[in-house]
């Protein structure tokens, strides 16, 4: 079974690395970490790197996709043009394709989400309908059909132990849980917004909002924008929309 994790510039290292660390025990399987080159890729925090293995090229059939979110690049991958093509290429014929964290708003860029439920990061819940998906912010993982999304970043590990033991049965993932001992007792609990008080809610927003502000936005937004508008003047009067 060939599992391709998408890589990005901006990516956010645990969407990868946390459901890697449980996909790669499923027996027999393959990951590849994809992106349009192999080589390095600079993860949001500017400091940790991790490789891409396989271009998007090398990888036409994968049985599972996992993309990940970013605090900084999410929206420039919604606008990568060669990214987007490649999703809508593959979706069709995997078996699972699987989203964590704000990675599900790339999904709906790519017009995968159209008509699911689904669920992201808290801060970015509100732009689900935009892509024709129905916000689920109260659930950690939702499935729809093939369709897993998980929420913020951490929920990839439950987003994959799911996967896992729809694949491979319950006593295999309770075996992976137990092999990486995910045993979670964190010290606080301010883990969701129903949880935290509105003084931490509003601190995390600020944070997170001061991260996200990224100068190739300024490109990217309008271009997502752009290609959205032009695509719609050309499906009413019958023409094929602009490829991504």
């Amino acid at each position: 079974m060939q599992i391709a994790i998408v890589l990005y510039p901006g990516l956010t290292a645990l969407d990868a690395l946390g459901p890697y660390e449980i996909l790669r025990n499923i027996p027999d399987s393959e990951i590849r970490f994809v992106s349009h080159t192999p080589g390095p890729i600079v993860t949001d925090s500017g400091v940790l790197v991790l490789g891409a293995t396989h271009s998007f090229d090398e990888t036409p059939a994968p049985d599972i996709i996992l993309v990940g979110g970013s605090s900084t690049d999410t929206l420039t991958a919604m606008a990568d043009g060669r990214l987007i093509a490649w999703l809508q290429k593959v979706h069709p014929n995997t078996r699972l394709t699987l989203s964590v964290c704000s990675g599900a708003l790339i999904l709906g860029a790519a017009g995968i989400l159209k008509g699911h439920p689904a669920t992201t990061h808290w801060l970015v819940q509100e732009m689900l309908p935009r892509f024709g998906a129905e916000p689920k912010p109260d659930q950690r993982v939702v499935k729809s059909g093939k369709i897993v999304t998980a929420a913020g970043v951490s929920a990839g590990i439950d987003l994959a132990l799911q996967v896992v033991g729809e694949i491979c049965g319950r006593e295999q993932a309770e075996i992976i849980q137990l092999i990486i001992e995910y045993d979670p007792h964190p010290p606080f609990d301010a883990g969701h917004t129903t949880k935290a008080s509105e003084a931490v809610v509003a601190a995390a927003r600020i944070e997170m909002e001061k991260q996200g502000k990224n100068r190739r936005n300024l490109i990217s937004v309008p271009k997502l924008l752009w290609r959205k508008t032009i695509n719609k003047v050309r499906r009413k009067d019958g023409l094929k929309p602009l490829e991504a």
